[in-house]
């Protein structure tokens, strides 16, 4: 819809909703297969229908949104097998928008508005203009625009997408830390960075169910998404297929206003809005109106609370480990002996981290950092860790330990692990040595602080 010509435009436009204006073959063959591909993306893709839900969808599995597109497996593997010669299957765990299967149902959409374009054309080829319909389909994607604008904007403005990087993160080399994770740990240090991004996308959405605000909405969610979208591409987010098609939405609900942007932007006249309305009487825009803010409200509720409860269950707001914090190894007994912190041991610890209740990281003398489940009995000073994955069985018991606190930035872990008794002393790391951990904003600044 970016390639509009701006006779396509115009009809899409039109002079007066009062006369019948014909749309030009190119425009109603466009406005056919338009209609058809992001009428079934939306339908289709995991995402944006499901913001419809509002606050019910905090009853629902996290993964709600990605399992349901299973519903029609069967059809998207043929595809996948008959056209692509590859096995697609949806890994409903991944969270990655990306998926080969999510490919091949988006391949399948455009297939399908392709056909449906032809097939209208040939059956509908007497019909001369489709306003009324063009009215509620860009009401309906813009509903859906603003549902992503606003799930996305809350999860920043709250800030739980990027959350302040976690305790092990800071321990591990900045080498080993992969794109998606560097975009993640830089925007999740600022978090009033990460607030200011949010509010921008909320006030998109805002604005977008606001009848009179809609094209400020429009034209804002596009710089957003533009951005969001170049991110994406650029540090590898799976997140690439909605961005994209989020970005496109913003472009077709901008298309009928064409002329007076242009106009805006060469110091002409620009006149009244010339958007399709799907009721052209002033009862029936006022009752799209009241339902566009009931949605907003509704939208709201539903992304509030989710955020919130995201906020406190992971976020910055979630409960901390018992034994919380970056733990540095200054004594290492294994078997009796103990165990000089030579870079090239491989069982000897150099530090250990406990940030989230259930879990724990240790790092080794070469400096890799693997994670592992924990469970902590405060009452008992007892603590289990268990190795994450790869046994058919489930988690395997690593270390057992009895922990004493000597002092509160003392710990000692007695116990097993792997099989040999252990004896570990750990001082506790003060957060504010930590250079990442040192922000805030210094107006004056003598000397650069890159180094």
């Amino acid at each position: 819809m970016s390639l509009l010509t701006a006779d396509t435009a115009a009809d899409l436009a039109g002079r007066d909703p009062g006369v019948v204006t014909e749309w030009k073959p190119a425009t109603r063959i466009l406005f056919r297969f338009g209609f058809l591909y992001f009428s079934l993306f939306c339908l289709l893709y995991p995402q944006p229908i499901y913001a419809f839900l509002g606050v019910i969808h905090q009853w629902l599995p996290d993964n709600t949104p990605i399992t349901v597109v299973n519903a029609y497996r069967e059809p998207v593997k043929w595809v996948g097998r008959t056209v692509f010669g590859a096995e697609v299957a949806l890994n409903p765990e991944s969270g990655s928008g990306d998926q080969a299967y999510l490919w091949v149902i988006v391949f399948c959409v455009l297939m399908l508005a392709l056909a449906g374009a032809v097939v209208w054309s040939i059956l509908d080829r007497r019909r001369t203009e489709y306003r009324r319909l063009a009215g509620w389909f860009l009401l309906f994607i813009r509903l859906c625009l603003a549902g992503q604008m606003l799930g996305y904007g809350f999860a920043k403005l709250i800030p739980t997408q990027m959350p302040v990087p976690p305790l092990d993160a800071l321990i591990q080399p900045l080498g080993d830390v992969t794109h998606p994770a560097m975009l993640w740990l830089q925007v999740g240090t600022s978090p009033v960075y990460e607030m200011l991004l949010g509010a921008a996308e909320v006030l998109g959405g805002i604005l977008l169910l606001i009848p009179r605000a809609t094209l400020a909405g429009v034209l804002l969610s596009l710089v957003s998404m533009a951005q969001v979208w170049i991110l994406n591409m650029t540090f590898d987010i799976p997140v690439k297929l909605l961005s994209f098609h989020l970005m496109l939405l913003c472009l077709v609900l901008l298309a009928p206003e064409a002329r007076r942007l242009t106009a805006v932007l060469t110091g002409s006249a620009t006149g009244p809005a010339t958007t399709p309305e799907p009721l052209d009487s002033a009862r029936g825009r006022r009752i799209v109106a009241i339902a566009q803010v009931a949605m907003l409200i509704w939208f709201l509720i539903g992304e509030v609370t989710m955020s919130v409860k995201a906020y406190n269950d992971w976020g910055p707001g979630r409960p901390k480990s018992e034994l919380y914090g970056i733990w540095t190894v200054t004594e290492f007994v294994r078997d009796g002996q103990p165990v000089p912190p030579l870079a090239t041991d491989e069982n000897r610890w150099q530090r250990m981290v406990f940030d989230n209740p259930q879990i724990a990281a240790y790092q080794r003398m070469d400096d890799t950092v693997t994670t592992v489940g924990a469970r902590i009995d405060g009452a008992a000073h007892k603590l289990v860790l268990q190795s994450g994955g790869g046994h058919a069985e489930g988690p395997q018991t690593l270390a057992t330990f009895t922990f004493e606190r000597q002092a509160p930035d003392r710990l000692v872990l007695t116990g097993d692990l792997s099989g040999h008794p252990v004896a570990i002393t750990m001082r506790q790391v003060d957060e504010r040595t930590i250079r990442l951990r040192q922000g805030g904003i210094h107006f004056i600044q003598d000397v650069p602080r890159f180094n």
